[in-house]
Formats: structure tokens, sequence, C-alpha cells
């Protein structure tokens, strides 16, 4: 049974997130959907990760393992034939080793969060950035951000209802910096909890704004303590952008 790996982009705002909902649309529900659409079988697709309701993709990769030996191309050209009225688009597949695992498999997830840093509202981008009309330093939250980068105990930044194991995290990367009218916060890790990338991008803002110093976001780390963390910033802005396995650039 050939094993497909599939990257994926999305529109978040029409789903209830990416994993399948009993009675709810979802990413992966309209990809199921497609499989079967076009090949017949009921499967049950992997994901690298897990998005909540209105987080968007512009990388996310999934497998799926099908009866049929098809081509590649055959697989995300049907796919996407189904896809039409779905805000979901596959941008690539490939054949994968039987024991290649999307999410398992993966070593490095990268997100990005888009900040919209302007007097106007988004006409073109609503629901896709984060709004804000007070001025945004940018450089200070980056020097704010470095405090996060390695091995820490993120309870501050985790959701009360994260299902990790653990709070200890390794952050590869923290980087915020502007581009025209946007700021953009750019994390990198093999794993997170859940909402910590939201979590963190709402505190750095508040130094950004200028209601926190750049040493508050080490302190509320340091807490440990998720009353310590600033407002949690929405979902519109945040897309996962990549995912790393080993042996690729």
């Amino acid at each position: 049974m050939p094993r497909y790996r599939l990257t994926i982009e999305y529109d978040g705002r029409p789903y209830y997130g990416f994993q399948a909902q009993a009675a709810l649309p979802s990413v992966q529900g309209a990809i199921e959907a497609a499989v079967k659409a076009f090949s017949g079988q009921a499967v049950r697709i992997h994901a690298a990760g897990r998005t909540d309701t209105g987080v968007h993709a512009t990388g996310q990769v999934v497998h799926v393992d099908l009866e049929r030996d098809w081509p590649a191309r055959t697989v995300m050209n049907a796919l996407n034939a189904h896809l039409t009225r779905e805000a979901v688009s596959v941008l690539d597949a490939a054949v994968a080793p039987e024991d290649w695992h999307a999410r398992f498999s993966a070593r490095e997830r990268r997100y990005l969060y888009r900040i919209l840093n302007r007097p106007a509202p988004p006409a073109l981008e609503a629901g896709k950035v984060w709004h804000m009309k007070k001025a945004v330093d940018a450089e200070a939250m980056h020097a704010a951000a470095q405090a996060l980068v390695g091995l820490h105990d993120f309870t501050t930044f985790r959701d009360m209802h994260c299902q990790s194991k653990s709070p200890l995290k390794t952050l590869d990367v923290a980087r915020v910096s502007r581009a025209g009218d946007e700021v953009h916060l750019v994390f990198e890790a093999r794993s997170f909890l859940h909402r910590q990338v939201r979590s963190m991008t709402g505190t750095l803002l508040e130094v950004g704004v200028g209601r926190w110093a750049p040493g508050d976001v080490r302190a509320a780390l340091e807490a440990k303590d998720r009353t310590a963390c600033g407002p949690v910033a929405p979902a519109d802005g945040l897309y996962l952008t990549g995912v790393g396995y080993e042996g690729e650039a």
C-alpha cells in the first residue's frame, strides 16, 4: 500500500481547526472527503500538526495510504479537482517510504504570525492578519523574544487544555521583524505546546506597544504561571509555514 506525502495550504477561516469533527467542517474532513471521492477509499490522513480554528497554513504536511499505486502527480491533481469548493489546496505530492510519518518523522515546525500595523483596518486581508492601530516597536519585540529561545518550561505560554505530557520545549528561533506595514514573528521548534505561539505573540506585542518592558517577558517565562502570560493573540494572523524532516534542507 503506497504512502503519499502531501504539502497543503489552507485558509483556516471556514474550518473548526484541522482535526476532523463529527458535525463541523474541518481541514482534515475536507481532504479525506476528496480522497474518497477520487479513490473510493475511506481513509484517515495524518498531519504534521493540528492547527486550531481559524489558523492558516502555507506548508502543512500530511500523509495518506492508498490501495492503488497512483502517480504522485495524479493524486495531487485528483485531490485538487475535488477540493475546488474548499479553501484547501494540495501544493505537492510525493511517494514516501512506508515507515515515514508526517507527524512522528518531523524534526521542525515553522510558524509565522502577521500583525498589520497601520491606522486603516484590512480590507483584502481581513481574517488573515491581526490588526493593530498603535505603533509597534518590532526591534523591542525581537530583543524581548530572545529570552524565549532555548530549552525552557513554557507553562506560562501553555493553554490550560494542552494535552502535552510536559511543558518543557526547546524553541530554536524567535525572530521579529518589520515588513512595510506588517510586523512578522517567526518561531521554529521541533514541537509546540497548545497555543504557545499565540501566547508568545500576544505577550511580545505588549512590549511592542510599550505596555511591558523587554525584561518582563523573561520574568513571565520564569514565573511558570499561566496568569503571567500576556493576552493571547487571535488565530487570524497565524500560519503554519513549513515542516522540516531529517535529511532535508
